[in-house]
């Protein structure tokens, strides 16, 4: 940017003269023309959304986010725009979202992409890939480093638009009752873990299954799982496995910046008016910020929470175990990229990113944990 260009830059945004568009572009890529209707002429007109989530009704977190989407559009909007929020089953069934919002039936989904991995093998690259990018990392490839291009590009033919909707930050590694000592451990071990991470699992010779969050607890107890992942202390301590489990282990190698997806009806989105559309947009980048700030703030309190009143041994996957893991997951991933056209452009694209940004991440995050945080 030249001295002149910059200098106009910076008084127009003392001004007030830089537009909200020319800001969403920053996040998203994509310029939204405001002068359609200038705000004098915007129609008081009333528009009513149903927002369908793979979460249980109000959910910690999860649930709760969608609460908040629905009340900042609302805000924003100063009333034009409505979102009803329905819970995991309580409009349809929750691993049934895509195909709601796909269909019509609903106009917003709140979940994760690699839910849809039966349907699209490539969504994974958009959830969480094992060993891969952290929550800042997978951030600036989506929203500033080309993955929001390609995201959109993938679930175009499914009448979609696709946009981040938080963040877990890095997870645990699962809660077991037995130890897992040696890759032998894994053998045979039926546990809950979704997307590529289950295919690693599967790999190792363990049997991945695929339950949403509200059964995890009962599975566990019952003994249909033998070990499951979820998040990390806050919401694990609130689904209560430290009640039934023995064993928590720390490197969540599965998912370690699981990003959380809205998906909104293509033809139900470009029916609002711009200024709405740019609302939903804006409101759900607010979202995907305050998820992982609340994980953050949450997690620390309730880490502690679980060594102070839980009997549970907090431990870590043995280095042997993790390197025999990294191994499935180079091995999954080329058979997923060799097998699906879809699959290798975007990871190609993503591995590209990665290799850039973790020379940046070697001299600027690892060596703040390394040196200055000890």
């Amino acid at each position: 940017m030249s001295k002149l260009s910059r200098k106009r830059f910076f008084q127009g945004l003392a001004l007030g003269t830089i537009s909200l568009p020319f800001l969403i572009k920053g996040f998203t890529g994509k310029a939204y023309s405001q002068n359609r209707r200038s705000a004098n002429f915007i129609s008081d007109e009333k528009y009513t959304l149903k927002m369908v989530t793979t979460w249980p009704p109000n959910f910690p977190v999860l649930g709760e986010v969608c609460n908040l989407f629905a009340q900042w559009v609302n805000e924003m909007s100063a009333g034009r725009l409505q979102i009803k929020v329905y819970g995991g089953g309580e409009l349809v069934p929750a691993l049934e979202c895509f195909d709601a919002v796909k269909d019509g039936a609903a106009d917003i989904g709140h979940g994760v992409a690699y839910y849809w991995a039966g349907k699209i093998p490539a969504a994974q690259f958009f959830g969480a890939v094992p060993f891969g990018m952290n929550a800042q990392q997978l951030n600036a490839w989506i929203l500033c480093g080309g993955g929001m291009e390609l995201w959109e590009e993938l679930y175009a033919p499914y009448n979609l638009i696709p946009m981040l909707g938080g963040n877990t930050g890095c997870q645990m590694g699962g809660w077991f009752n037995k130890r897992i000592d040696t890759v032998e451990d894994i053998r045979g071990l039926k546990m809950r873990m979704p997307g590529l991470g289950g295919k690693v699992l599967e790999k190792a010779g363990g049997a991945p299954v695929l339950l949403a969050g509200g059964d995890l607890y009962t599975g566990l107890e019952r003994g249909v799982i033998d070990a499951t992942e979820w998040i990390g202390p806050y919401h694990d301590y609130k689904m209560g496995f430290h009640q039934i489990a023995k064993y928590y282990y720390v490197n969540g190698w599965h998912e370690t910046g699981a990003a959380l997806e809205s998906i909104f009806n293509k033809e139900r989105f470009e029916d609002l008016p711009e200024d709405l559309q740019a609302i939903l947009r804006t409101a759900m980048l607010r979202a995907n910020h305050w998820v992982l700030s609340e994980f953050e703030a949450k997690n620390a309190v309730y880490l502690q929470k679980l060594k102070d009143e839980g009997d549970v041994e907090i431990t870590y996957y043995p280095q042997d175990v993790i390197e025999a893991l990294r191994g499935h997951t180079k091995d999954v991933i080329l058979d997923l990229a060799n097998g699906d056209p879809a699959s290798r452009k975007i990871y190609e694209a993503y591995s590209k990113f990665y290799n850039e940004i973790k020379a940046w991440s070697n001299i600027s995050e690892r060596q703040y944990y390394a040196s200055i945080v000890g």
